[in-house]
């Protein structure tokens, strides 16, 4: 039985994830009536949409069975799959970075960067950490009584660390944060390059194209810097990295930094400002939070799970096989819906609340397995300090208008979260 065409849109329409009462509604029909089943939507080719958290955590356990790199990582059209294989001669990747690849190349390649990310390294980052967060609740502060949470705290703060870890100037960080957010927003006319909506393929790849190549110039440059003056930075790792004996390649090297300088940071901003906006929802746990600020990293994970900011990746089976009792045939495309599998009715008791202490937190946010983000623990870290921070002296919290949030079927969340607060 295929997914019927109306749930099927709303898995794959931008829209439906601005809206998340579409997108969640769409996917608690699937959790409960077809948890792994093919959607047809016109313009893509076939794919099983896996709704459920044991499915997903069982797909992504099984890396050789499962790929990265055959198909497209991300969902794409089938016209955009053909004028991007194309462009690359062959590949249906327009980037190699990470995401995009399979072993035995994704653990060479984790491994050159892998030490930056690990907790024993990171406390070394945690005192600089803590005065940069300070310094944006300064300025947040210095605004009065209203703010844009997002755009004025929650989506500049890990920007700066990111790109403070990766070398990049402050003076910089505006250019990176255009790109970065041209580059996942490609599907909202307020963060895209033309400012248009329900662009077609032609014009989405032009667009992305023109974000990667400004993304590749910047970093093209850097790299010759740092091969001629290397730092302690992450910049300079990739740089002068070397996999299986050889230099980076050029796709590899630029892909890197890219996934580095986007990723990095814009899935912890999406977060951060869903949790405030989440905290104004829910006053109880606001409070709950702030008188016992050791729920701190409780409540850092629940807002993890909460906002999902990857909303999928894509796997291609190698073989055929079973899941869940299914069939799935060698080449099939899966879409792993990861805000799915966190609001798992079987897994999470009340999905729908947000629940500061809730214990114990299972989420798929950051994926599993060989693939689980490489910078969890920096976001997380990131999340932490700001809330130890920020809390004891947020005194009070509303929402002075509807937030919003960004057009994407990939990577998104909220665009903005008006507030009136009160600090001491």
């Amino acid at each position: 039985m295929a997914i019927p065409t109306e749930i099927a849109n709303d898995v794959v329409d931008p829209k439906a994830y601005a809206d998340w009462t579409r997108s969640h509604a769409a996917f608690a029909w699937l959790r409960k009536n077809a948890p792994l089943d093919v959607a047809e939507v016109e313009g893509f080719d076939p794919f099983w949409v896996v709704s459920r958290h044991a499915d997903i955590l069982n797909i992504e356990r099984q890396n050789d069975l499962f790929h990265n790199e055959d198909r497209s990582a991300t969902l794409t059209t089938i016209e955009a799959d053909r004028r991007v294989r194309e462009m690359t001669g062959g590949s249906p990747n327009l980037l190699r970075s990470l995401v995009q690849m399979d072993n035995p190349d994704h653990m060479q390649y984790r491994r050159l960067t892998q030490s930056w990310f690990m907790p024993q390294n990171l406390r070394k980052l945690e005192d600089r950490v803590r005065e940069i967060a300070r310094g944006f609740i300064d300025k947040m502060a210095e605004k009065g009584d209203e703010c844009d949470f997002a755009s004025d705290v929650a989506f500049l703060y890990p920007l700066h660390v990111v790109m403070e870890v990766l070398g990049v100037p402050a003076i910089d960080e505006p250019r990176m944060l255009k790109l970065t957010q041209e580059l996942f927003g490609t599907q909202d006319p307020d963060v895209n390059r033309s400012g248009k909506d329900g662009l077609d393929a032609a014009e989405t790849l032009t667009m992305i194209n023109a974000t990667i190549f400004d993304f590749m110039t910047y970093f093209n440059a850097m790299t010759e810097d740092r091969r001629k003056n290397p730092r302690e930075d992450l910049a300079s790792v990739i740089a002068n990295g070397a996999v299986h004996g050889q230099p980076l390649g050029h796709l590899e090297a630029m892909s890197y930094y890219i996934i580095a300088a986007t990723a990095g940071h814009d899935t912890t901003s999406n977060t951060t400002a869903g949790t405030l906006w989440a905290l104004a929802e829910n006053q109880d746990q606001f409070r709950k939070v702030k008188n016992d600020l050791s729920l701190i990293p409780s409540m850092v994970e629940e807002s993890i799970r909460w906002e999902t900011p990857v909303k999928h990746f894509m796997r291609t089976a190698t073989a055929d096989t079973e899941v869940a009792g299914k069939m799935i045939k060698k080449g099939d495309w899966l879409f792993l819906s990861y805000p799915s599998g966190n609001r798992d009715e079987a897994v999470f008791d009340d999905p729908y609340m947000f629940k500061a202490d809730r214990t114990p937190n299972k989420h798929v946010a950051f994926g599993y397995g060989a693939h689980v983000c490489l910078g969890q623990h920096l976001g997380r870290m990131e999340m932490r300090i700001l809330w130890e921070e920020l809390l004891p002296r947020l005194q009070s919290v509303e929402l002075t208008a509807a937030p919003t949030r960004t057009q994407a079927n990939f990577v998104c969340g909220p665009k903005a979260v008006p507030i009136r607060f009160k600090m001491s």
